[in-house]
């Protein structure tokens, strides 16, 4: 698989839930009922990935249970505990142009609006009011920096998205 063909983790399989091979869900969606908006899932077991279908699925208090197709009993689900679900990248839904996913930002390129290389987009944090980009300083860095972190706020802090050049533009102190 190419590195754009690598599946995307979105959750991962938790424990048995009952003896009918019912297992807890874990997402990493947004909603924890979104990693039911795809199928098929591709489930890492044993060294590779294999794919899997969802029979039905249903919420249980503040978490999801799920049934898979061919997994009739409690031994067989025991068997597939702490395997990651993922799905194929093709399989994410289309964004607009002025949306993204976090994993199209990871390598880009981060330069601030006077031109200053801030150095290369390592990982995206999640705070809750906005997210933040983790930018991992170039390793000669004039201001002596390891890493930036840069609010992710379009038009206040984030200029400009280039996804086909892997190119940020940013309106941040290099200083900060």
């Amino acid at each position: 698989m190419s590195s754009n063909q690598q599946p995307i983790v979105l959750g991962k399989i938790g424990a048995c839930h009952g003896i009918k091979g019912w297992l807890k869900i874990t997402a990493y969606t947004n909603s924890v009922e979104g990693i039911f908006d795809y199928s098929p899932w591709l489930i890492y077991d044993q060294g590779k990935w294999r794919e899997v279908k969802v029979s039905q699925w249903r919420s249980q208090g503040k978490a999801v249970i799920a049934e898979l197709e061919g997994v009739a009993s409690r031994e067989q689900a025991q068997m597939l505990t702490n395997c990651e679900i993922a799905i194929m990248p093709e399989q994410m839904k289309e964004l607009s142009d002025d949306e993204f996913y976090h994993r199209d930002l990871i390598g880009c390129e981060v330069t601030n609006n006077n031109g200053y290389n801030m150095g290369i987009v390592d990982q995206i944090v999640e705070t809750g009011s906005n997210d933040v980009l983790l930018v991992k300083a170039n390793a000669k860095d004039a201001f002596g920096k390891v890493e930036r972190m840069i609010p992710f706020v379009p038009e206040q802090f984030i200029l400009k998205v280039d996804l086909q050049g892997k190119q940020i533009t940013v309106d941040w102190d290099p200083d900060f």
